[in-house]
């Protein structure tokens, strides 16, 4: 699975990397400990080609409960064109998560315990996971804007650590995966893969990033 995320870099740095796309003049402190249920970086599927921020963990505009949320953030690649919950946004409602990197937990054997692990891409840049979003409204007429994580088997760096790894889509499929129109499953599932080992790297990190409270460079710090 995909349950932590950072995102530290400044937004007037992100042209360098996503060039065409719109970003608001506003001020966002780094995050080095993004957890499920916060605001996120997103590029919906609208057309606009515009960075909004959604909440983490998709609400399907049928739910009753908005908390029905915190257990969506990640939609399983296998799955995710049958499922309820994601089988209508993976048709029409698609978007980028951005993202400069994301923790797992690797199990150490014999000690029972874990051992968080940060993982980004070599060249350190940020790059775009592969994710659904829906709007919920509320009887009152609120409305909340939520997002979930594609997921995928791991590549060879990852699977020692740990059995899932967010889909993370190469620059050249952008415009695919934000086409605003309708497609089928089939025309989309082959972007659904394991990035890359050979680009990415992972280290061991301090178990302060276990706490969604810490949100500090040092979460990032090698252990």
């Amino acid at each position: 699975m995909c349950g932590r995320m950072t995102f530290t870099i400044n937004l007037s740095e992100l042209a360098g990397v996503f060039p065409w796309l719109i970003v608001p003049d506003v001020q966002v402190a780094p995050r080095y400990n993004v957890a499920p249920t916060q605001p996120v970086p997103v590029v919906a599927n609208d057309g606009q080609q515009r960075l909004d921020f959604f909440t983490w963990g998709l609400i399907p505009s049928w739910a009753k409960d908005p908390r029905m949320g915190s257990r969506m953030i990640n939609a399983r690649a296998e799955t995710v064109a049958e499922k309820p919950a994601y089988r209508a946004a993976y048709r029409r409602r698609r978007c980028l998560v951005l993202a400069d990197g994301f923790y797992e937990w690797r199990k150490e054997p014999g000690s029972g315990g874990k051992t968080p692990m940060y993982i980004r891409l070599e060249s350190r840049e940020p790059f775009a996971l592969a994710g659904l979003w829906e709007r919920w409204q509320s009887p009152h007429g609120d409305e909340i804007l939520s997002c979930t994580i594609i997921t995928t088997t791991p590549n060879s760096l990852l699977a020692p650590i740990h059995d899932r790894m967010p889909v993370i889509l190469p620059s050249n499929t952008y415009d695919e995966w934000l086409d605003p129109g309708e497609k089928q499953p089939p025309a989309l599932d082959h972007l659904l893969k394991p990035y890359p080992p050979g680009e990415m790297e992972t280290y061991a990190v301090t178990p302060l990033v276990n706490s969604p409270t810490n949100d500090s460079p040092e979460c990032i710090t090698p252990a």
